[in-house]
């Protein structure tokens, strides 16, 4: 039996008063508030005003106002007006047991039946909302309802439901009377005598329906009509469908999964049968796309992960198909995908590390496909063997000695699509194992010069070779055939390398008459190196063979004058790294210059920042000390410039140290060729410039998308801290892995565009192209949304196809009409349907072209 506390009424005590409940001595009433607590004379009622807390077993309420009749053993319970607002606010908040909680305008709870009676409840279930009218609660958890609103709109007033006249709930299922649909407090005539709804607790199956639309090729159609499948807690499933007037269709089925705090992922699988040209001489091409990505927790097991990013489809699917009717210009050019399927663990306390993985590369355009079935590697981590963990002072020489060791694996197939699984496509298998072991020392001389020295043996073993038969013809070229024969081979190499680099501080320029710049600061950091490795292109050495005709005589290179080897590697699995005898230096310079200017944000007038002018801008290049001629490489540079907090351009090039000479046949110019003298011996000041590219992009509303991400950041926070349902994470998920996805409404407008520019000479054969692409949005009212999307084509001197889309934010609903006016995929789609809670909140809608990934 617990314990009666009585209370002074005289002191008003706002602590915690416990009394007891005279209908049941194994429970007890707990209340408290922060205003006041007051009882009648005959102390039979208690009143409580203020945040007011009533716990009586699993039942908890809380409200601004709450009076307690212990006699009659009923709780009662409201809000109250603000005399400034006039809002009604303080309403009472209550959750028995395992439900969850709701909001009413007032109720009555009795503790000694268990029963109440609810006004003006609100109140979420899996998803759905209850709203308004009257709840009277049952001995035997029966709900009875009257006067109620069912809506997905997350506010206490929604914009549309059903209103069920009267109605019981139970645990399983509610019976109702007459139900009507409501949408924006105008009744409408889609309605029912009687309905019966069970009640499951989880996701519900049910019909989606269609979207309308027309396209120029394929005609009117009818776009994801279909099922939705609630399997359980953890799985869902979509079966869709779109029908063409053309006689084309598409089907679809996709499906989600999730374990909390463990994985999730999803699947799709597509299949497209697409008719064009006249009728009755249709050409119909079949096509089809499997898609799987799966992501773990980090923290679901530690040490180990698993991945999965599959896309795998036709060679013409996306075009065929319009990117699956999502017109995103974007998908529609891509040339290749890209799958993969990776595990990877932790072994040995972290001393190795096991990773293996599956891949595949498509390019459509020539329907190349190259898998690797798989792949592994074991890293070790570079240890020092000769140091000691107890060791006590510097290290010595032999201690700063560390050493390495990796070992990869891989079984590859390069085919065609069409032949992949057939025997002639699979005999393409080729399967290796690479070993590499570093061994390397790190010193620091004359504290400013950090000096390397160290080398690397890397061993490879192949289950295939090839070997090649030459026909020579009598004007001294030849032909080969190439061969690829089964067995073990394996080959070693090695080389020996040292470097040297430091920092090179320029000397700080100030100015005193240009405004707010302050000082400019060049930094530099040049790095040198030498490697030399055997000559492993010897025959002798076992891995080149010499190229022998018909006769089993040797052919000679008619550029070199040498005899013709070739690697019986080539092309395997590893064909390792055995060239000719290299003694090299190669160097790189980068450099990074700043501004240093005042802030005019600063208002005490001593606050500067830094600018970035150039960002590790790089020359690098080598020079083979052995090579008989040519001995310098190519000179590559790359850069980054960031001027604004909007405006950065990357650039990069190729500078080409030889001259060119032309190439005659009969004093008949042929073509231009590569000469082997430098630049400066032909009188020129500069190295030929080879290529050239650089790009940028830029959006005029950059704080625009920074508050974007906050609002994403603090409704994500709030709903973790609130705990997340499954269908909750996975939105957030969609939203986070790919919020160009969705429209946002939060930013009233945006307009960006990309710029890039190549640039290339190819012996005296010189190539541009500029690609030019903009997209926009901007708000018409707070609750309309104008985007568009499209590019310039500089080489055909026209715009490239445009999206032009008109978003009307319902708070609840979506309603989007999207247009191509013009093209191949000239098309048009209007669009109604419900929003989920989670866009609700972040006042997003999804793009038309991404609705087959995301819906």
């Amino acid at each position: 039996m617990q314990q009666v506390i009585q209370q002074d009424t005289s002191k008003r005590d706002t602590s915690k008063i416990k009394t007891k409940n005279n209908s049941d001595l194994d429970k007890k009433i707990e209340y408290k508030a922060t205003d006041s607590v007051r009882m009648s004379k005959d102390k039979n009622i208690i009143y409580m005003y203020g945040n007011a807390r009533v716990v009586y077993g699993d039942f908890e309420l809380d409200a601004d106002y709450i009076r307690y009749d212990q006699k009659k053993n009923v709780i009662f319970a409201s809000g109250r007006t603000n005399p400034k607002t006039k809002r009604y606010v303080g309403r009472p908040i209550f959750k028995s047991g395992t439900e969850g909680s709701a909001i009413a305008d007032s109720l009555y709870y009795n503790s000694a039946t268990t029963r109440a009676k609810v006004f003006g409840v609100f109140s979420e279930q899996e998803g759905g909302f209850f709203s308004g009218g009257q709840s009277k609660k049952q001995a035997d958890n029966e709900l009875h309802i009257k006067n109620m609103m069912y809506s997905t709109c997350n506010l206490p007033h929604p914009h549309f439901g059903l209103m069920i006249s009267k109605g019981i709930a139970t645990e399983k299922q509610i019976i109702t009377g007459p139900v009507y649909m409501i949408i924006e407090d105008v009744p409408t005539p889609f309605a029912l005598p009687f309905a019966f709804f069970p009640k499951t607790n989880k996701r519900t199956s049910g019909i989606l329906l269609p979207t309308p639309g027309e396209d120029a090729s394929r005609g009117f159609f009818l776009q994801n009509a279909g099922y939705y499948l609630g399997l359980n807690d953890y799985w869902d499933a979509k079966i869709l469908g779109t029908i063409y007037t053309n006689g084309s269709y598409e089907a679809t089925l996709s499906s989600n999964y999730i374990q909390r705090y463990k994985f999730n992922g999803n699947i799709n699988l597509n299949y497209a049968s697409t008719k064009n040209g006249i009728q009755g001489q249709e050409d119909v091409g079949k096509n089809f796309r499997v898609g799987w990505s799966h992501s773990q927790n980090p923290n679901a097991s530690p040490g180990s992960t698993f991945t999965a990013s599959v896309n795998v489809s036709s060679s013409t699917y996306y075009r065929a198909t319009a990117a699956t009717s999502s017109y995103d210009q974007s998908a529609i050019a891509q040339n290749s995908s890209t799958s993969s399927i990776a595990y990877s663990k932790v072994l040995a306390g972290g001393l190795f590390n096991f990773s293996t993985a599956l891949f595949a590369n498509q390019t459509f355009s020539s329907r190349q496909i190259d898998l690797q079935l798989p792949t592994f590697n074991l890293n070790m981590s570079t240890i020092s063997p000769f140091d000691s963990k107890n060791r006590s002072g510097e290290q010595k020489w032999y201690q700063k000695i560390t050493v390495g060791y990796s070992l990869q694996g891989k079984n590859t197939i390069s085919t065609q699509d069409s032949i992949l699984f057939k025997p002639e496509g699979l005999r393409q298998l080729k399967t290796g194992f690479e070993h590499n072991i570093p061994i390397g020392m790190n010193f620091t001389l004359l504290k400013y010069l950090t000096f390397s020295l160290g080398g690397t043996y890397n061993e490879v073993w192949n289950f295939q070779t090839i070997d090649r038969r030459y026909t020579t013809f009598t004007d001294g070229s030849y032909t080969f055939r190439t061969d690829t024969l089964s067995g073990f081979k394996r080959a070693g190499s090695y080389n020996l390398s040292t470097s040297m680099s430091t920092k090179v501080y320029g000397k700080t320029k100030e100015f005193k008459n240009l405004g707010n710049i302050q000082q400019l600061r060049h930094v530099m950091t040049p790095s040198v190196s030498f490697t030399y490795s055997p000559d492993f292109a010897d025959p002798s050495a076992g891995v080149y063979k010499y190229a022998l005709n018909q006769d089993g005589q040797r052919i000679r290179n008619p550029s070199t004058g040498q005899d013709l080897t070739y690697s019986m590697l080539e092309g395997m699995a590893f064909p390792g790294s055995f060239g000719g005898r290299q003694a090299s230096i190669g160097f790189i310079l980068d450099n990074t210059t700043e501004l240093k200017v005042r802030d005019p944000k600063d208002t005490t007038g001593t606050g500067n920042r830094k600018i970035p002018i150039i960002q590790g801008l790089s020359f690098s290049g080598t020079y083979n000390f052995l090579q008989p001629t040519r001995k310098l490489s190519d000179i590559s540079f790359s850069g980054r410039s960031q001027f604004t907090d909007k405006l950065g351009i990357n650039y990069n090039g190729v500078l080409n140290p030889y001259l060119l000479r032309d190439s005659t046949n009969n004093g008949i110019f042929v073509q231009k060729l590569e000469d082997s003298r430098y630049f400066w011996q032909g009188g020129k000041i500069f190295p030929r410039l080879q290529s050239f590219g650089f790009s940028f992009d830029y959006g005029f509303n950059a704080e625009a998308v920074k508050k974007k991400n906050e609002n994403y950041d603090k409704l994500k926070g709030q709903v973790e801290k609130q705990g997340m349902t499954p269908l909750q994470s996975e939105q957030l998920n969609a939203i986070n892995r790919d919020p160009n996805a969705f429209v946002d409404f939060n930013i009233p407008w945006n307009f960006a565009f990309q710029y890039s520019f190549n640039y290339s000479n190819i012996l005296g054969v010189s190539q541009i192209t500029n690609t030019l692409n903009f997209n926009g949005d901007f708000n018409l009212t707070p609750k309309w949304k104008f985007t568009f999307n499209a590019g310039y084509d500089f080489k055909n001197s026209g715009l490239t196809p445009m999206n032009i889309a008109i978003y009307r934010d319902l708070h609840c609903w979506d309603m989007s009409i999207n247009w191509i006016p013009y093209g191949a995929y000239k098309s048009y789609t209007v669009t109604i349907k419900v929003k989920s809670s989670i866009l609700q909140d972040l006042k997003l809608s999804k793009r038309q072209g991404f609705y087959n990934t995301y819906q």
